[in-house]
């Protein structure tokens, strides 16, 4: 649908992140060499407009498509971005909505009085049938300073916020996609504690192979993204080289974490190619291979689109 473009009150946490960016070069890059087997991407924020030619969803997803991806999930972090990708997915059937609360978000939510309220709103769109998973939702122990420290106002706000996100996904049959950051151990055991949804995806995994290990013995998809093509994430490709296929998963975050040798600029998911010839190079496998182990796994945990 040409034209669709960001609506709500406000940014999010995302946007303004991305607005405080300071990098040079803007411009998309070149499109790459279309993969002869189709795949998806799991995970984008397609609502954050970025670059010096800012893209809308149409743009987004004819771009994707040229390249050999079929599809995206379009993640959420707060209230105006699950509405958001709700419209998105209604609009294009090239898109799955993902809808949460951000972990991050969560304290900020709590503060002023309105978590419940939130999470309120993501449990009434979880259930319209385009929207086939509860996330971005889990914990940060990075960008919400106290959410490490037992007893914490952000520590139980993003507890709070996590264990009702679960149980969302619970009630209402879809997959969780979850954000940790310098939180793994947290996230394994809040996990743990409380069940995990059936279908669990850790987001843009930043784990180390024996966390890849432990997560894909528990019955998660690992979803890796760009930044495993940088040159400090040798965790990451350790990671992958231990995960079975069948529990594989790729994605661009976009506009965030542009695979090498782009990084810096705009990410997108017609990129996704970039990423998988990576992967397929480090795993030693056929590129059509690990593409057609994606889409299958894709398709398992999200549906068909």
């Amino acid at each position: 649908m040409s034209g669709f473009a960001p609506g709500g009150e406000g940014p999010s946490t995302y946007v303004r992140e991305r607005a405080r960016d300071g990098r040079k070069d803007l411009r998309y890059p070149a499109a790459p060499e279309p993969l002869a087997v189709p795949v998806y991407d799991n995970h984008c924020h397609l609502e954050i407009t970025d670059g010096d030619e800012p893209l809308d969803l149409a743009e987004h997803l004819d771009r994707a498509l040229a390249v050999g991806i079929a599809g995206v999930v379009q993640a959420s972090g707060d209230i105006e971005s699950s509405r958001w990708a709700v419209a998105a997915a209604e609009a294009d059937p090239r898109v799955l909505a993902a809808v949460a609360v951000h972990p991050n978000d969560a304290p900020v939510y709590a503060a002023a009085g309105r978590l419940d309220e939130a999470i309120a709103v993501i449990d009434e769109l979880a259930a319209h049938p385009r929207v086939r998973a509860i996330g971005e939702t889990g914990l940060d122990h990075f960008r919400t300073p106290d959410a490490a420290e037992e007893g914490a106002p952000g520590r139980r706000a993003q507890h709070a916020s996590f264990e009702a996100h679960i149980a969302l996904a619970k009630k209402h049959g879809i997959a969780m996609q979850i954000h940790d950051r310098d939180a793994h151990r947290d996230v394994l055991d809040t996990l743990r504690r409380v069940g995990a949804p059936d279908r669990t995806v850790f987001h843009c995994f930043s784990g180390d192979a024996d966390m890849a290990r432990e997560c894909a013995d528990a019955g998660y998809w690992l979803s890796f993204a760009g930044n495993i093509t940088f040159k400090n994430a040798q965790n990451l490709r350790d990671a992958l080289a231990v995960t079975p296929l069948a529990r594989i998963l790729v994605e661009t975050d976009a506009p965030f974490l542009t695979p090498v040798p782009h990084r810096g600029r705009p990410n997108a998911p017609y990129l996704v190619p970039v990423t998988v010839r990576f992967m397929a190079a480090e795993l030693g496998i056929d590129v059509d291979e690990l593409c057609a182990r994606i889409a299958a796994n894709t398709v398992e945990v999200y549906g068909e689109f």
